[in-house]
């Protein structure tokens, strides 16, 4: 996760600390929309612990949650 809040406070310009509220809020609000298997997946994905499966699972999840296909 700290590799995410330093890549939103380089491209934004806001501190690491605004940066990792931001990441943060984020996080918490994608747990909340996405059905409970993908958003247990989650914080093992932002550990590092996330394979290629978990990854297309969460990516899946997210086109419903957005609109898209």
């Amino acid at each position: 996760m700290e590799e995410l809040v330093q890549l939103v406070a380089q491209k934004t310009g806001i501190s690491e600390d605004q940066a990792e509220m931001a990441v943060d809020t984020v996080i918490k609000y994608m747990k909340d929309k996405l059905p409970e298997p993908l958003a247990g997946q989650i914080d093992g994905f932002l550990e590092g612990e996330g394979s290629t499966g978990s990854m297309d699972d969460i990516t899946k999840g997210l086109g419903g949650l957005l609109g898209k296909k």
